[in-house]
């Protein structure tokens, strides 16, 4: 994990252990000011479903992506929690402008939807067929703060589902999982961020399968094959049956 502080000109926080506790108090692993933070304010965790947040008792809600948050949040790669007046973006460890591509073909193409998650958009399901544009005419309005406005690009090429940035913004960068770009092929999961604007690239067709494991063929003897040869089988129950009928006559002979 990577945390950037936006509201502060303090170095990247970088951790990679599977808890995170932020507070005031000194022996948080991220230490904030006691006028942002109470002594032992929240935990990140990891785990199979990913980042989740947790306030702890002692500490007021918190806000996540201007929402706020009394208990828990899952988060992801982009999100912003706001302590305080201390804004902190989560960013992942991997730069997605390093990935390798995930490519398909034109007859393998998913239905592809941005979903809007925070921002004026919030609710919203855009379907995404060959393209997808955000900020044109005829397109869905990116307004931003003080009137700014920015329009963006989503189409297929060579495979690949390409996010584009036709219109730059002056003060908000173009984010992907927390990271500026302005062109970069998308992935399912992917969280774009633009000022308060955030859709998620909801794409279940593109992620690859998981792998059949097929059983290998078993050389393990059976527990009848390690028992002998037939004849012997045969030989034991002629052997039973001679004994029972000795007993049986036995007891006859007796009574």
């Amino acid at each position: 994990m990577r945390i950037e502080f936006l509201n502060a000109a303090r170095e990247d926080f970088h951790w990679s252990q599977v808890q995170l506790s932020i507070g005031s108090a000194p022996d948080n692993d991220l230490v904030l000011a006691a006028s942002q933070a109470a002594p032992r304010h929240l935990r990140i965790q990891q785990d199979r479903r990913g980042w989740v947040l947790q306030v702890l008792p002692s500490a007021e809600r918190i806000h996540v992506n201007a929402r706020p948050v009394r208990e828990r949040a899952l988060l992801r790669a982009g999100d912003v929690v706001s302590v305080g007046d201390c804004r902190l973006l989560l960013r992942a460890d991997a730069d997605p402008r390093l990935r390798p591509p995930l490519s398909v073909t034109a007859h393998e193409r998913c239905t592809v939807a941005l979903r809007a998650v925070a921002g004026p958009l919030s609710g919203r399901v855009l379907p995404l067929r060959d393209s997808l544009e955000l900020g044109l005419p005829g397109g869905c309005p990116l307004e931003l703060p003080q009137g700014e406005s920015a329009a963006l690009r989503l189409a297929w090429h060579d495979g690949e589902l390409q996010l584009e940035q036709l219109q730059p913004s002056g003060r908000h960068p173009l984010r992907v999982n927390g990271v500026p770009t302005q062109n970069l092929a998308l992935q399912p999961g992917d969280q774009i961020s633009l000022a308060m604007h955030r859709f998620v690239v909801d794409a279940p067709g593109m992620e690859p399968e998981p792998p059949i494991a097929t059983p290998a063929a078993s050389t393990q003897a059976l527990p009848e094959a390690a028992a002998g040869p037939a004849g012997e089988v045969w030989w034991l129950i002629v052997t039973a049956a001679v004994l029972a009928l000795g007993i049986a006559l036995v007891l006859l002979i007796r009574f």
